[in-house]
């Protein structure tokens, strides 16, 4: 079995470390943010994933990271997280690009750990708006509603939101199919009540 190798937090700190870098050099954000440039610096549609907006946006990205990308590590391995994490960020990206004058954060790859979870672990019971539900029912939720919000204007990436979480399920699928044997998708995994209460009211609702 794959030692595990707290992948997720490393992750967690990294996008710490690189708000820092932003607060500190103003400049900073606009030479990594994706954009239209990206066409051209191709290495934005990977340096976005870790820029943050806010504080705000920083700590919501890193609650949903630590907790859901810890699970799915411990679920499929480190290589294969890190392979859902940057597949699904990235390719969000280039599909973002095509829709948004600028975007930056982590949601395309968190909401791809999602999807991969959706298929991996479908049962397991999370909070959304305020109800209890399994997985598979919350990602029906959360496409719906990356859906509905993109033709509601504001300041959120429902598209690559929505590409992120397809290409999770996608990879979620063939991590199924391919190596059914060395995921034990009946062993239980428990998250406090509390904990995903206070997930789906900070982090889904923005």
């Amino acid at each position: 079995m794959e030692k595990f190798r707290f992948y997720a937090l490393w992750l967690c700190l990294i996008c710490v470390g690189v708000f820092i870098v932003q607060t500190v050099s103003p400049g900073f954000t606009d030479a990594f943010v994706l954009n239209q440039a990206s066409y051209f610096q191709p290495w934005r549609f990977l340096t976005s994933v870790f820029l943050h907006g806010s504080f705000a946006h920083l700590l919501y990205n890193l609650f949903a990271l630590a907790l859901f990308g810890s699970i799915l590590e411990k679920l499929i391995g480190g290589k294969k997280f890190l392979t859902v994490f940057f597949l699904s960020g990235l390719l969000a990206n280039l599909v973002a690009v095509n829709f948004y004058s600028s975007s930056l954060g982590a949601s395309g790859a968190i909401y791809g750990i999602l999807g991969c979870l959706a298929v991996i672990k479908p049962k397991m019971a999370v909070w959304v708006y305020s109800l209890p539900m399994p997985m598979f029912l919350a990602a029906i939720l959360w496409i719906a509603g990356s859906i509905i919000g993109i033709f509601i204007p504001d300041n959120t990436g429902h598209i690559a939101h929505l590409s992120g979480i397809i290409i999770g399920l996608l990879f979620g699928l063939f991590v199924r199919l391919k190596i059914p044997r060395k995921i034990s998708y009946t062993r239980k995994i428990e998250i406090p009540e509390s904990y995903m209460r206070d997930w789906e009211k900070v982090y889904m609702r923005n």
